[in-house]
């Protein structure tokens, strides 16, 4: 019988450029192997400061027309307090709060019950960290 928890780590190279990073194959290819068929959760968390994990379509602008709406709200400019790094580095650090580092999702019989246009992603702002960790766990 399966484990009732697993967890694995993905390793995502962001690059130097503000990325939002479709990770749903890579949640798929988790859970084929760890629900085994089963029903239960699955935990999308990134172990870091400045990255968070949106659920949104992609692929059609959505993905851009977040970064867009992240350059609005938290723009890249020298009103941050936390000044280490590229300059506005400190609204990366406010990034978590607007898209949280984590998402919980339903799997139903081995896979993510996700709406049609809906995509599992990793939301990263920071220019100065190109590689990103990214932990998946399966509860069931």
């Amino acid at each position: 019988m399966p484990d009732a928890f697993t967890t694995r780590t993905l390793h995502v190279a962001t690059g130097t450029q503000e990325r939002v990073v479709d990770l749903t194959s890579e949640c798929d290819a988790f859970l084929r192997e760890a629900a085994a068929g089963r029903d239960g959760l699955l935990n999308v968390f990134t172990p870091h400061a400045t990255a968070g994990i949106a659920v949104i379509e992609t692929g059609a602008g959505s993905d851009d027309d977040l970064l867009a709406a992240l350059h609005t709200l938290l723009p890249a400019d020298d009103r941050w307090q936390h000044r280490h790094g590229s300059p506005g580095h400190g609204r990366d650090h406010v990034l978590p709060a607007v898209v949280p580092p984590h998402a919980t999702l339903p799997v139903v019989a081995g896979r993510l019950a996700l709406g049609t246009w809906q995509s599992v992603c990793l939301v990263d702002t920071n220019k100065d960290n190109p590689d990103r960790q990214v932990r998946l766990s399966f509860l069931g």
